[in-house]
């Protein structure tokens, strides 16, 4: 057994798919299935209830959908990471929940080992995404400038963006690199202008998809 064992909260409205989750999560030996729920309501109050270490949550649920639920968590301080598993890949669905809190992104048919290999990412502060996650949020223009724009980037503001690809915030950034906040955020400001992209986010996902940091 590991040292340390990740507990799974499973949110999905389709029973046949926590069952089969269940069944592979629950022989890897430092991973631990602690409860399930069917839509986003009862996921929160058992988030609540068994404080997980992180939840894989379905996006389209009836009633309150895994978006609003991450919402609700991230209202309530809940501690735990959340890991998006769904089929639905669009923008619509994937910014929102990204922007909502979640730690990572990947699709329902994704390799058993690979999904166990998510959630230890997750769980170890990562932020998740497969690449082809990452390919559908950005934009063909915003792809191509920043693949263009990259090598721009000097050896620290590329340190800065693989520490924002972990999911840091200013401040974590600050104190790892030992630097002022305000320092930092100037770090950011130039990223964003040299890559030619919107936010944070945006900045996260071209660090996966260009295989900047962890």
């Amino acid at each position: 057994m590991a040292d340390h064992v990740i507990r799974v909260l499973l949110v999905d409205d389709h029973q046949v798919v926590r069952r089969g989750l269940r069944t592979f999560l629950e022989v890897q030996g430092d991973i631990e299935v602690v409860g399930e729920a069917g839509d986003g309501d009862e996921g929160v109050a058992r988030a609540q209830e068994l404080l997980p270490d992180v939840i894989l949550m379905d996006v389209k649920m009836p009633g309150t959908d895994g978006i609003e639920a991450l919402r609700l968590l991230r209202d309530a301080e809940n501690p735990a990471r959340v890991l998006i598993v769904t089929s639905f890949t669009e923008q619509r669905t994937v910014v929102p929940a990204l922007r909502a809190g979640a730690a990572g992104y990947v699709y329902k048919d994704v390799d058993p080992v690979a999904l166990a290999d998510a959630i230890r990412s997750v769980h170890a502060g990562h932020v998740l995404l497969q690449p082809e996650v990452a390919d559908a949020l950005l934009s063909p223009e915003q792809g191509a400038t920043g693949q263009g724009r990259g090598n721009a980037l000097t050896e620290r503001e590329r340190e800065v963006l693989a520490l924002i690809a972990d999911g840091r915030s200013n401040r974590e950034i600050a104190r790892a690199l030992v630097l002022s906040e305000k320092t930092v955020k100037t770090h950011v400001s130039n990223i964003l202008m040299k890559l030619d992209l919107a936010d944070r986010t945006q900045a996260a996902l071209w660090a996966v998809r260009n295989g900047v940091g962890s």
